[in-house]
């Protein structure tokens, strides 16, 4: 190409998403299939855009394909200018007081299949021009989407360094044990941090926060009690399997296996009372993770975000405040 930007041409803000799409897809049809369009019109699209702008975006000859040089200065160029074109159609609806429009929100997996199920069905029924879209995400592929401008909010439950992403405290969600018959702990009213073992206690698996918060309410707990306490000890043993679903653990545990720690939410809709008996509460300090909504630096999509937590945060204290009876027995 001449490297030279042809003026004749038109520049469009499809061609800047079908470019901003391959550039987080890395993949031609994966990119037409997040666009909705064939394979061949984003092609064609992101030619004519590199052809106006007389510069390779792409280089074709990857795989996955990646940008070039200078596709990495226009990708991100581009993601400001759709950024900004949204923000038009943000606007005109805040005038009139209606929430529309789309808003992509990424919830971590210890969170999404025990909150979404509850709180969609109130946002399509007060919002109907809302468009939600929600991908289950572990915290740090959240702030990626953040900061590639592919999700406009995270739902996340754990502080984060990060000087470009702003938090907001939503709610504190408290731990409960989960303990299977045959263990240790079963039979308890109320469980302390200083009963818990990693010897016996069944985690998630890398790259899940909650992990790192079940390890880190155990190691303090080691700290406390000093070298001489043999569960103490216990705390360094590696665990016997880890999972990366919340729900193949309480199926051990069901089973007869072991216990883990669960966030409150996840026994909210436990179904028989077989499964109720299996939930120890903590005692006070009982362990907690705070949820929050993580974002940019921006106010981009306000109305939609403040909607959509009002729901949440609602929804949430309900079902938490119904958790703080007594134990089934």
């Amino acid at each position: 190409m001449s490297g030279s930007i042809d003026l004749g041409s038109t520049i469009t803000l499809t061609q800047l998403a079908y470019v901003a799409a391959l550039d987080t897809h890395r993949h031609f049809e994966r990119a037409a299939a997040a666009c909705n369009v064939t394979q061949p019109t984003l092609s064609m699209q992101i030619r004519k855009l590199e052809t106006a702008l007389g510069a390779e975006l792409f280089d074709r000859s990857r795989s996955p394909v990646i940008p070039t040089d200078v596709g990495v200065d226009v990708i991100a160029q581009a993601r400001v200018v759709l950024h900004e074109a949204g923000r038009l159609t943000e606007l005109s609806h805040a005038g009139s007081g209606v929430i529309a429009g789309e808003l992509r929100l990424a919830v971590i997996p210890t969170l999404a299949p025990y909150l979404l199920p509850r709180v969609l069905e109130t946002i399509a029924r007060r919002h109907p021009l809302l468009e939600l879209v929600v991908e289950e995400r572990v915290t740090e592929s959240a702030l990626e989407g953040l900061r590639d401008d592919t999700i406009d909010a995270g739902l996340v439950a754990t502080d984060l360094d990060a000087p470009d992403i702003t938090q907001r405290h939503l709610f504190r969600e408290p731990f409960v044990g989960y303990v299977s018959k045959g263990h240790r702990l079963a039979g308890r009213t109320r469980l302390m941090a200083r009963d818990l073992s990693l010897a016996d206690l069944w985690l998630l698996s890398e790259g899940h926060c909650m992990r790192a918060q079940v390890v880190t309410i155990c190691q303090q707990r080691r700290r406390r009690s000093g070298p001489a306490d043999a569960g103490a000890q216990a705390c360094t043993r590696a665990a016997r399997f880890e999972s990366g679903n919340l729900e193949t653990l309480k199926r051990l545990v069901e089973r007869g296996n072991g216990m883990t720690l669960l966030p409150a939410l996840a026994v909210a809709d436990l179904t028989t009372a077989a499964q109720r008996k299996l939930v120890i509460p903590f005692g006070e300090p009982a362990p907690s993770r705070d949820v929050s909504i993580a974002r940019r630096r921006t106010q981009f999509r306000q109305a939609l975000v403040t909607a959509v937590l009002s729901i949440v945060t609602e929804v949430a204290a309900a079902v938490l405040a119904t958790q703080k009876g007594p134990r089934d027995q």
